[in-house]
């Protein structure tokens, strides 16, 4: 992709993100993203196929740019033995999360809100399973990684209806009540 079309993908996904603070997801028309990313509907169209072919590069955008971090990358070799290490990865995604909190929320509250959540789940799983220890004491990995991709993604739902809340005090909620479950013994 050239830079002008960098330029223009930026400019829908902003345009997109920007309505939807003041807008549902259903509310929204292809000609309102258009006219708010200042091009033609035939531009809007040779990027995107549909709305939510919009949404779903939207939800990957902020995804990859939540979970390709350095400090991500630090731990490629291996699970994240160290509980501190695990939770400061859960806490730097949060964090991410937050820069993305205004329509993380409006996408949330929206009928598509389970379209972005099995993409959110489908990346979760992919972090979360290089994280976890290997050695279980006696739960099936599968089931653990399962079930804490979902505690995790409710999470940050639930989150989003608490703005109060640093991601700090996520993380540390988070750490509290599912991963000191499966440490192993």
């Amino acid at each position: 992709m050239d830079r002008r079309q960098k330029k223009t993908r930026q400019a829908i996904y902003d345009a997109f993100a920007r309505l939807l603070e003041t807008h549902s997801y259903s509310g929204i028309s292809v000609q309102q993203i258009a006219d708010e990313a200042d091009i033609g509907r035939s531009t809007f169209y040779s990027h995107f196929e549909t709305k939510d072919e919009l949404l779903k590069s939207l939800c990957a955008e902020v995804f990859r740019h939540v979970f390709s971090h350095p400090e991500d990358r630090r731990h490629e070799q291996g699970p994240a033995e160290d509980p501190q290490t695990f939770q400061n990865e859960i806490t730097h995604m949060l964090r991410h999360l937050r820069d993305s909190k205004g329509y993380l929320r409006r996408i949330l509250s929206c009928e598509s809100s389970e379209l972005f959540m099995r993409y959110f789940k489908e990346s979760l799983e992919q972090v979360f399973d290089r994280l976890l220890p290997q050695e279980q004491s006696g739960v099936p990995r599968a089931y653990i990684l399962n079930h804490m991709v979902c505690d995790f993604a409710e999470s940050v739902r639930w989150w989003m209806k608490h703005p109060e809340y640093k991601p700090e005090d996520i993380s540390r909620f988070f750490f509290d009540t599912t991963l000191r479950s499966y440490r192993p013994k």
